[in-house]
């Protein structure tokens, strides 16, 4: 009996104790919110009530510093993964869970959910020793879990072969500026210092000590919405962005996946009226760190998507406003457009912080790279004819260009934060979507380009049909399955098409109609109109297209967006060859073709525009261009975005031609392009077939006659990529057996051909390079022509 007592008076006095643990800090900084925090600086610890067991909320973790490397990808502002998360206890300890929400069963029958949750892993991803309990409350120490690399730095920097990091804890500690607790959410942040050593040159370019990277992780514990939100089904023809899961409840005779639109709540006022203001309105929220013009440009291209709310029937739903001064951009509660500083010219994209249970959208956040304006700048600066030629203040029409562009891209970004796609079809219809990747629309007038139709203003044709499809509200007595139909229908019949990325890449891509920076309804007309302006835009180009006192280097890195102009609508125009028609179609779709070959003559039209791209007439940089270009300047040397040279320090004329070259062919002779080539001509006799496309190639290229000395040369360079990628062709593990067949027939055809030119040295050395491949295909590997200039973002990954 004495024993009992004992452990009694022992059990008092710990718990006592324990109850005394939070009491005994002192100058304890403390704000009460979603979960309340208590930051100790004495121990530089966060300390976290926990009183919501069981409950589910919403946790994100988001870069708020980044490193400033297009290339390494970390950025300021970077949303990383958001999840549904719950806190549990275990034993002695506050564990933090993540249930599986991709498998799931949407049921009252308990034992049925259950048996999902216990079949499919769950995670936790940390465990919290109980520091206090109070009540129903739990302290736990919060500081070890915001101390972890949860965005995955240093597994980015291993992954891209940056160096090894990992994280140095003597030199990361809690960032308090931003971290603070609200009523619906708290927003926590940490200062994480990574130590390693880089082993590429992108870390030494951007930060002060490759050994040491700092950067501010932010973190985000939300409330998760109500009930009330419906979510809406996804049709693959509406152009929007879908959540997806399994639910195990489905009846049999049910599809088990099931696909939600992601798109923020937005809610009429007056259900019933045809136009209401709404609810609670979107407001988007601009960076106050944004420049003038660019801020006010970003600012209107955003505003744009209200005439797409509006054609909806909502009025006023959309808006875009600065930031207050002091929110904190990675707050939940705002939806942001950042300005984003990086060292090198890059991507802007569009993000979400999304409910995985609905897919409603609860943030939206774009990140915009502030360098992206000048590479328009510089596209109207080379095509412009004497920019400089009185005075060096004559920026205005090419500073009006790029912000055009920044307006449309302003719009475009904003549009993947509320749910959309890319349409690349959009181009083919007359700009009818800013989901498209637009190239500027120029025109040659005979003297000059003409720039006041570069991009389109306003939102699109398409974008009213997404926002309808994604936030319109049904009419009374109209079922919202017959009312979404329609509006697709009524889009089809319009002429209006939706093709989206993987379809319109042109690496692999067939569609005909959708392009990344393309014009017009073919493809291939564009890019015979493209040609004439790139030609007369550089019959004009003089040292008048730099301002005074420059380097003739920077004039050289002015020509280089001029040269590869047509670089993009080559792509485009390749992609018909061998190309195909089609939408993504759905039973009862009457007016749509599933799926059709492109037809033999425009297949055969865009390959003769194409080849046109691979002629010295076309390649060949004038002469009197040339003499503008000599040596790098001192503090002037090549970049990522200049020509590069086998010259030396020389420039290389036949290496920009190979560049040309070899970027077209590398397209043009895709495996995949080849292979349905083939079965085209299978299918249908009168298509042009592979034999008949090589036929064509190496008789306008290979078996060419240019008289000129100097052009002579650039065309035996071109002539060089079509034999290198004719082999790579037929060696290709992704060739079907046919395509290997007429490939290397064509390629003994070329070395008969060629072997009866015995006094020419570089005959004699194809005829030597295809015997050589002949007797080994298995052993031949590409050789790698001068590596083009960075293009993007006007252009594709």
């Amino acid at each position: 009996m004495k024993k009992y007592s004992i452990l009694a008076i022992c059990l008092l006095v710990a718990t006592s104790t324990f109850a005394q643990f939070l009491d005994s800090k002192k100058d304890l900084v403390t704000s009460k919110g979603f979960f309340t925090l208590h930051y100790d600086e004495s121990d530089d610890k966060i300390y976290v009530e926990v009183d919501k067991l069981d409950e589910e909320f919403l946790y994100v973790h988001s870069l708020r510093t980044g490193l400033g490397s297009n290339d390494i990808g970390l950025d300021r502002g970077q949303l990383g993964g958001n999840a549904v998360v719950k806190f549990q206890k275990v034993g002695n300890k506050i564990m933090l869970v993540q249930p599986n929400m991709r498998y799931r069963a949407n049921t009252t029958n308990e034992l049925e959910r259950k048996s999902i949750e216990e079949a499919f892993a769950k995670s936790v991803l940390f465990g919290f020793p109980i520091k206090e309990q109070k009540g129903g409350k739990y302290l736990i120490d919060f500081t070890p879990f915001l101390l972890e690399d949860t965005h995955g730095v240093a597994a980015r920097l291993k992954r891209g072969k940056e160096g090894t990091y990992k994280l140095d804890k003597t030199r990361s500690a809690m960032y308090m500026e931003r971290t603070k607790a609200f009523p619906e959410n708290t927003e926590f942040e940490a200062l994480l210092t990574f130590k390693g050593s880089p082993t590429g040159r992108n870390i030494r370019s951007v930060a002060p000590d490759a050994k040491a990277l700092t950067l501010v992780q932010h973190y985000s514990f939300v409330k998760l919405p109500d009930n009330k939100y419906v979510p809406r089904p996804f049709d693959p023809r509406a152009g929007v962005n879908a959540t997806t899961y399994l639910d195990y409840a489905t009846p049999v005779q049910e599809p088990i996946v099931k696909r939600y639109a992601n798109r923020h709540r937005l809610e009429k006022k007056n259900p019933n009226a045809a136009m209401s203001e709404a609810v609670e309105p979107i407001i988007y929220y601009l960076d106050p760190g944004t420049p003038e013009p660019v801020r006010s440009a970003l600012l209107e291209g955003a505003s744009w998507w209200n005439q797409a709310y509006e054609s909806a029937g909502f009025k006023n739903a959309f808006q875009v406003k600065m930031l207050p001064k002091d929110a904190d951009p990675m707050d939940v509660r705002y939806n942001v457009i950042q300005w984003v500083h990086r060292s090198t010219r890059g991507w802007s994209y569009g993000a979400s912080v999304r409910d995985p249970r609905t897919g409603e959208i609860i943030k939206g956040h774009v990140s915009l790279g502030s360098l992206r304006i000048r590479q328009d700048f510089l596209i109207a600066q080379a095509l412009m004819n004497k920019p400089f030629a009185e005075r060096d203040d004559n920026y205005k029409p090419m500073l009006e260009m790029a912000l055009a562009r920044i307006r449309q891209l302003s719009a475009h970004e904003v549009g993947h934060t509320i749910g959309f796609a890319h349409n690349f079809a959009a181009s083919s219809n007359g700009r009818a979507s800013v989901m498209d990747y637009p190239h500027p629309t120029l025109t040659w007038d005979g003297t000059k380009v003409d720039f006041s139709n570069a991009y389109a203003t306003g939102i699109g044709e398409w974008d009213k049909v997404t926002v309808q499809y994604n936030y319109g509200v049904a009419p009374k007595g109209v079922s919202e399955k017959d009312y979404l139909n329609t509006i697709l229908t009524k889009a089809e019949q319009s002429g209006l098409r939706y093709i989206t990325d993987s379809d319109a890449r042109p690496q692999g891509g067939a569609h005909a109609k959708a392009h990344l920076w393309d014009n017009g309804a073919s493809a291939y007309q564009e890019l015979d109109k493209m040609l004439a302006l790139r030609k007369g835009a550089i019959a004009n180009f003089s040292v008048d297209n730099i301002r005074s006192n420059e380097p003739y280097s920077v004039l050289e890195d002015v020509f280089v967006p001029l040269y590869f102009y047509h670089r993009y609508q080559t792509e485009s125009a390749v992609k018909m060859v061998g190309g195909l028609e089609y939408n993504y179609a759905v039973k009862g779709d009457s007016n749509l073709d599933v799926t059709k070959i492109l037809d033999a003559g425009e297949q055969r039209a865009a390959l003769s525009s194409v080849l046109k791209t691979l002629t010295a007439t076309e390649l060949a940089i004038p002469r009197d261009k040339l003499a503008l270009f000599p040596p790098r300047a001192q503090g002037y040397g090549r970049s990522r975005e200049s020509f590069k040279s086998n010259d030396g320090v020389g420039f290389d004329a036949l290496g920009a031609a190979a560049t040309a070259s070899d970027m077209t062919l590398s397209l043009l002779l895709h495996p995949e392009r080849a292979n349905r080539l083939v079965q085209q001509k299978a299918i249908d006799p009168s298509q042009m077939g592979l034999d008949g496309m090589l036929s064509t190639l190496v008789n306008s290229t290979i078996f060419s006659n240019e008289q000129d000395a100097y052009k002579a040369g650039v065309q035996q360079t071109i002539n060089y990529n079509v034999l290198k990628h004719l082999m790579n062709l037929s060696a290709h593990s992704k060739s079907i057996p046919q395509t290997k067949a007429f490939t290397r027939a064509q390629l003994k055809q070329v070395r008969a051909t060629l072997a009866s030119q015995t006094t020419d040295a570089n005959a004699a050395f194809m005829v030597d390079e295809i015997e050589t491949f002949l007797k080994a295909p298995e052993k031949f590997k590409v050789l790698p022509s001068p590596k083009i200039p960075d293009g993007s973002p006007i252009g594709c990954m």
